[in-house]
C-alpha cells in the first residue's frame, strides 16, 4: 500500500487524457499523448542586402565553392540510384582485395608505428605493393590522444625529423617537442600514406594467423603471409559457426599492433603458440629513458620474414613500456621500414621457389 507521501502514489502521477470518438470515451496513456509543437522554421533565406562575406574572407575560399553561399534555395544533389553507391564501393573493395591479396610487404597494425613506416617505404619504394592491416575500424591506434586522454602530443628529440619530413607544426620545448593535438599528428601521417597509389589499407581487418613455410634443407620457419578476417566475424567465432578466413601472400612482415590486448601483441603471441620462440619477456613497467632507446634500436626481423616493433615489440624483448610520449612508435617505424628494405629481395626470391 502506498503513502500519500511515496513519490509513486497515484497522486503523484498526471491525470489520463480523455479522447471521444462519437459515442465511446477512450482513456489514452499520458505517453501516447504527442505534446504541442511548434513547425520548425528553416532559416534559407539571408537578410535583404547583406553580404555573408568580406571581400577578404572571399579570397580564402574557391570560386565553386563560394558560389553556393546565398544560393541555398536552389541546393540540389546530382541525382543518383542507390544501387549506383553500392556498386561504386563493392566494385573498387573488391579490386584492392584481389590486387592485394599478393603484396610485397604487409604491414599489420595502424597506429603511430605502423602508419610511420608505412609513409617511409611509400615515399622510398613507390614500386612496391604495400597493404596494411588494422584491426579497428579507425586507423591510428592510441594515436588520436596524448597521455589519459589530453590533447596534447609529446615527442622526444630527434623524434621531431620526422614531423619536419611530413609537415607537422610543433612548440619547440628544448629536449622535446609538442604537437598541439595527437589528432593533427596522426590525421596528417593517415592523409598522405592513403594518397599514395602503391599503399592500401584495409582497416576492421585482423589477423588470425600467419602464413609460413618451412625449408626443407634446415628445417627453418619462415614467415610468408598472414590469414585475415573481418574482425566482427573474428570477434565472433566462439558464438557462431565456423567462418574461415582469408589470406594475404606477401614478402614481409611488418607487425606493430601495440601491447598485449584482444589484437595486441599478436604475431608475437602467435609465434609461442606455433613453437617458434619458447615464450614472450613480457613488458616490463614504465621508464621512459630506457623504453625508447630500446624500442628503436632494436626494431628489427625476429624470425625470417617478421619484423616486429612499437609496443608489440616491449613484450617480445621484455623492455620497459614508456607511457605518453610517442616518439620511439615513431622512429621504430622508420628503422623497420629500413630492417624491410633489407631483406626485401631475399625474402622475395625464397618466397618465389617456396
Amino acid at each position: 500500500m502506498l503513502s500519500s507521501s511515496s513519490p509513486f502514489s497515484p497522486t503523484k502521477f498526471r491525470t489520463p487524457n480523455i479522447l471521444r470518438i462519437s459515442n465511446r470515451t477512450v482513456t489514452m496513456a499520458p505517453s501516447a499523448v504527442t505534446p504541442p509543437q511548434k513547425p520548425a522554421v528553416l532559416a534559407t533565406k539571408s537578410v535583404a542586402g547583406a553580404e555573408p562575406l568580406s571581400t577578404e574572407e572571399r579570397k580564402t575560399l574557391s570560386h565553386p565553392l563560394l558560389s553556393l553561399f546565398s544560393s541555398w534555395d536552389n541546393f540540389t544533389f546530382s541525382p543518383i540510384r542507390e544501387s549506383t553507391v553500392s556498386r561504386a564501393m563493392t566494385r573498387r573493395y573488391f579490386h584492392d582485395l584481389d590486387t592485394y591479396t599478393e603484396s610485397d610487404i604487409t604491414i599489420v597494425g595502424a597506429g603511430s608505428a605502423g602508419l610511420s613506416c608505412a609513409y617511409i617505404l611509400g615515399t622510398l619504394r613507390p614500386d612496391l605493393r604495400i597493404s596494411i592491416l588494422e584491426a579497428g575500424v579507425a586507423p591510428g591506434g592510441g594515436a588520436w590522444l596524448g597521455g589519459q586522454l589530453f590533447s596534447a602530443m609529446v615527442m622526444r628529440k630527434p623524434a621531431q625529423i620526422f614531423l619536419d619530413q611530413v609537415g607537422v607544426p610543433y612548440e619547440d620545448e628544448g629536449d622535446y617537442v609538442v604537437v598541439k593535438h595527437a589528432a593533427l599528428f596522426t590525421s596528417t601521417v593517415l592523409s598522405k600514406v592513403l594518397q599514395m597509389d602503391n599503399v592500401k589499407l584495409f582497416n576492421a581487418t585482423t589477423v588470425e594467423d600467419l602464413i609460413t613455410r618451412q625449408d626443407q634443407e634446415t628445417g627453418e620457419v619462415r614467415i610468408a603471409g598472414v590469414v585475415t578476417n573481418w574482425t566482427l566475424v573474428s570477434m565472433h567465432h566462439d558464438d557462431q559457426s565456423c567462418m574461415d578466413p582469408n589470406t594475404i601472400n606477401t614478402n614481409v612482415v611488418i607487425s606493430m599492433t601495440g601491447h598485449d590486448g584482444p589484437f595486441g601483441a599478436f604475431s608475437v603471441k602467435r609465434l609461442v603458440s606455433m613453437k617458434q620462440v619458447q615464450q614472450l619477456e613480457g613488458m616490463r613497467g614504465l621508464d621512459m629513458g630506457r623504453a625508447e632507446d630500446a624500442i628503436v634500436k632494436n626494431t628489427r626481423e625476429i624470425v625470417p620474414g617478421l619484423i616486429v616493433g612499437g609496443m608489440e615489440l616491449s613484450e617480445f624483448d621484455g623492455a620497459n613500456r614508456m607511457g605518453p610520449t610517442f616518439g620511439a612508435m615513431v622512429l621504430s617505424g622508420v628503422k623497420a621500414a629500413e630492417e624491410a628494405l633489407k631483406v626485401f629481395e631475399l625474402r622475395k626470391k625464397q618466397n618465389e621457389v617456396a
